[in-house]
């Protein structure tokens, strides 16, 4: 019997995911490392702000240095910026978050335009193709984001199979996920 998985874990799980499946837009993993960088160290200014008072830039830096991320003051502002945290009386604090929203895990635009490099529609079914291993972070996105075009979906290792009500609201869906994808 597998050991229960704590939501924090999971998070950790699917960013990873996203980070080690990162593509740019050729196919190539030319900016992996600045990639796994940038996201890893978003992830870490997320955790230090949701449970420290971060009264500062400096202090930020002081505490992502202890996290093994030595960033300029340049640098963590356009991050600041980058995850739109917001500076309150107590300090930096994550922006407020629509209900269902998880500002731990990518965005389901992120991670369409990302990973996403075909989408086609089989009568209410809308197949996505995604990069391998990307398939069901992008499919847990998609159904959290709870759009009405969405009954459920089916996220294998490179395909999600997602069905809409009827063949109408799953042209919408395709489009809509064409959008995202830029």
């Amino acid at each position: 019997m597998l050991p229960a998985l704590s939501l924090l874990t999971i998070k950790t799980i699917v960013a990873l995911l996203f980070v080690v499946s990162y593509k740019d837009a050729y196919g190539t993993r030319e900016t992996e490392n600045n990639v796994m960088s940038k996201l890893s160290r978003h992830a870490a200014i997320r955790n230090i702000v949701a449970g420290h008072k971060v009264s500062n830039q400096d202090e930020l830096r002081r505490l992502l240095y202890k996290t093994g991320h030595r960033v300029t003051q340049a640098t963590l502002s356009r991050d600041l910026h980058e995850l739109e945290l917001v500076k309150t009386a107590e300090g930096y604090a994550l922006p407020q978050q629509e209900a269902g929203s998880d500002p731990l895990l990518p965005s389901v635009e992120r991670l369409i335009h990302h990973f996403v490099y075909e989408v086609k529609i089989a009568q209410n079914i809308v197949v996505v193709r995604t990069s391998a291993g990307s398939a069901q972070p992008v499919a847990a996105a998609i159904d959290a984001e709870e759009w009405p075009e969405v009954v459920g979906t089916v996220g294998g290792d490179d395909t999600i199979f997602i069905v809409a009500p009827d063949n109408t609201q799953a042209e919408r869906l395709a489009r809509r996920i064409k959008g995202l994808r830029g």
